[in-house]
């Protein structure tokens, strides 16, 4: 039995046709103003109005002034390029046959447009320090208050508040539950500095001396040192992430469950059921010992859901699914992940060591003849990935006295420092896309709290023009970027700046080393985001947001693909598990789904060498929920812990087959012995 929570609003609703204000007394938070928004007819929960059609569509949603984009032009474009960040919204690829909004609960196409009406509620409050967390509930119509749901779902990656409203808001809104949505204090805040405009929580903009506290982000900074710094750097940007100096990761956790009373406390003031039903009796009102919570998410957010787990003291979550968790294990009780009975070269290291060495060493193994064929291999310059690997080798990082040599040792080194062979092909397009440099960086700022002004590791966030110089925009970023920016740039215009490099400033890829002499992708500032590892800061902020395995015996899936080359499945999922297993023995409730031919963009899935190679994720963590939702409502036993062996499209890179379920085998009730993860005293045994 669940203990027994009591919230209340505070303060009064200020009724108005459509939207309307009220105060929020959230616990152990401060005190903000809600909104409230209707969606109905051709402005929805789940489309902004946009439908399956409109969300499918390349073509982003128009907005009458583009200087001035309304909150509501803001919204739907917002819900539209979160959508389709995190989902592949081709036919080809599953979309509107195997999932989507017109596919119903039995998987059937029976919803149409699945325009999804209902009430939205949002507000914000800081928490464990982390200024300006964003928390949105959507309460869809067919909410059933004889049955109450609550589905938590923190934003993946960087993302505002809706980054997860294509993955489990979508699920969570056609099963009737209220969703409770959050940023987890990231999210796409932006502060342009020359300017002095800022980003407010609905998207619209205000100057950042007049928004003080009501922005969503606004760099901490003086006035007279705002002048002084872009007098030397004009045409840069503050990113909430990277910029607020609060290290938001650490409180994902506390961010989630604050999501969750949210819910709770807009459910018990705006939808209790009528006079005479049974909840009005000794048990009225929503509580958690009578409404059901699932915490659900992907990526970042699916590591917020495990942190928000291990969290709850407060018995507020019943169940947890997360999709490609990014976790920051704690290896200190010795787990180990052994491979077809073979250790695995390294495990369980942090996001930030990860991801840096990726930075460092991807452009070089994209060179590899082993990998020529890597889906946008093209986005590396040879030149530059030929001079990254003279620099890797000088420095004693990589060996071989041909560049093949060396490109071949790099490669290895990657799947030395925990990469599986299948995320071989991957490297090239990650680092093609400045993903590796991106996540270097917002987390270098992040984890050492530095000010936008510090140009850390000789790196800056500004616009510029087509020679790759700072320069003023054509037009301003700003009016949608909470809207369409991921929260980590480079995104929307917004890039990084090498302001040390020997022909700088100038954006990052073009950036000549100041050690080197030569264009090598900015090695001054690659090894020096690295060596940032062994700063006694960022080490303090990683401790800061480590898990610990300890569930409290929720039931939990975990789906993750065994390519993913962002997070890799050797320092994140299977060493959760054996963490857990450490942690709570017989008590866990914990399965471990691995799915083989998955990576993690499931965007990137329509393009050509994506397409035949690997399958959509997204599926299997749908799957998940259906399952975990049979287990809370029927009693239905989980799956065991196993790998689910997909089959690929195949194909000619570009003109894939279309998938059919005979690309996606289900997960298996009594998996074969060959398929089955075993994990005993910490040690995990996964098959080949």
């Amino acid at each position: 039995m669940k203990h027994e929570l009591l919230f209340g609003l505070t303060g009064a609703l200020l009724l108005a046709p459509g939207l309307a204000t009220a105060t929020s007394g959230l616990p152990g938070g401060d005190h903000h103003h809600i909104t409230i928004t209707s969606h109905e007819g051709d402005d929805d929960l789940l489309s902004a109005g946009l439908g399956k059609t409109g969300l499918a569509s390349a073509v982003a949603p128009a907005i009458a002034n583009p200087l001035a984009p309304t909150a509501a032009e803001l919204r739907r474009l917002n819900i539209w390029a979160n959508y389709r960040a995190l989902i592949d919204t081709t036919s080809n690829g599953g979309y509107g046959r195997l999932f989507g909004p017109n596919i119903d609960l039995d998987g059937n196409d029976t919803l149409g447009e699945g325009l999804i009406p209902g009430t939205e509620y949002r507000t914000s409050q800081n928490v464990r320090g982390v200024k300006s967390v964003t928390l949105l509930v959507q309460v869809p119509e067919h909410f059933d208050p004889e049955q109450p749901c609550i589905v938590a779902a923190p934003s993946s990656g960087s993302r505002g508040v809706y980054g997860a409203i294509g993955t489990t808001g979508e699920w969570a809104l056609k099963r009737g539950c209220a969703v409770a949505y959050t940023d987890k204090g990231t999210g796409a805040g932006g502060h342009e500095l020359d300017t002095n405009t800022v980003t407010l929580p609905d998207g619209t903009l205000a100057d950042a001396r007049d928004a003080r506290r009501s922005a969503l982000f606004r760099a901490e900074i003086s006035e007279p040192a705002r002048q002084a710094y872009i007098a030397q750097h004009p045409n840069r940007y503050a990113m909430k992430h990277a910029h607020s100096q609060d290290n938001p990761e650490r409180a994902w956790g506390e961010a989630t469950l604050a999501g969750i009373e949210f819910a709770f406390d807009v459910l018990n003031r705006y939808h209790q059921p009528e006079r005479g039903k049974h909840r009005r009796g000794k048990h009225a009102g929503y509580r958690p010992h009578n409404t059901l919570v699932i915490a659900a998410s992907v990526s970042n957010g699916g590591g917020a859901v495990i942190a928000a787990a291990e969290a709850d003291r407060r018995g507020l979550i019943d169940a947890v699914v997360a999709q490609e968790p990014q976790i920051n294990v704690d290896m200190r009780r010795g787990v180990t992940v052994k491979r077809g009975g073979t250790p695995v070269p390294a495990s369980g290291l942090p996001l930030y060591d990860y991801t840096t060495y990726a930075n460092l060493v991807q452009p070089c193994a994209a060179l590899a003849p082993s990998v020529a064929d890597s889906p946008f291999v093209s986005f590396v310059v040879p030149a530059f990935g030929a001079n990254r690997c003279a620099a890797l080798a000088a420095a004693g990082e990589i060996s071989g006295n041909t560049l093949i040599e060396q490109a071949e040792n790099a490669l290895a080194k990657l799947q030395a420092h925990g990469w599986e062979a299948d995320s071989n092909l991957l490297h090239a397009s990650h680092f093609g896309f400045a993903v590796s440099t991106a996540v270097s960086l917002t987390y270098a700022n992040a984890f050492m709290r530095a000010p936008v002004t510090a140009n850390l590791c000789g790196y800056s966030m500004g616009t510029t023009d087509a020679a790759g110089l700072p320069a003023a925009p054509a037009a301003s970023p700003m009016p949608t970027l909470w809207s369409l920016n991921n929260g980590v740039p480079p995104s929307t215009g917004i890039n990084l700046i090498a302001e040390d490099a020997a022909n700088g400033p100038i954006r990052e890829a073009l950036a000549v080393s100041t050690s080197t002499g030569l264009a090598d992708y900015y090695w001054d500032g690659a090894r020096c985001l690295r060596e940032l590892l062994d700063e006694k800061r960022v080490r303090h902020s990683i401790a800061q947001t480590e898990v610990n395995g300890r569930l409290h015996g929720k039931p939990t899936l975990i789906v993750h693909g065994r390519a993913d080359a962002l997070v890799p499945v050797n320092h994140t999922s299977r060493p959760y598990l054996g963490l857990n297993n450490l942690a709570e023995g017989k008590r866990s409730q914990l399965s471990y789904i691995e799915v083989t031919n998955a990576q993690h963009f499931e965007a990137f899935l329509p393009f050509p060498g994506y397409d035949s190679r690997f399958i959509p994720l997204h599926y299997y963590g749908g799957v998940a929920l259906d399952l975990m939702w049979k287990h809370l409502t029927e009693g239905a036993a989980l799956p065991p812990s196993q790998i689910v062996r997909t089959v690929p499209r195949g194909g000619s890179p570009g003109a894939a087959p279309a998938i059919t379920l005979g690309n996606l085998p289900p997960i298996q009730m009594h998996p074969a012995a060959a398929d089955r993860i075993a994990v005993s005293h910490g040690t995990v045994m996964i098959p080949n």
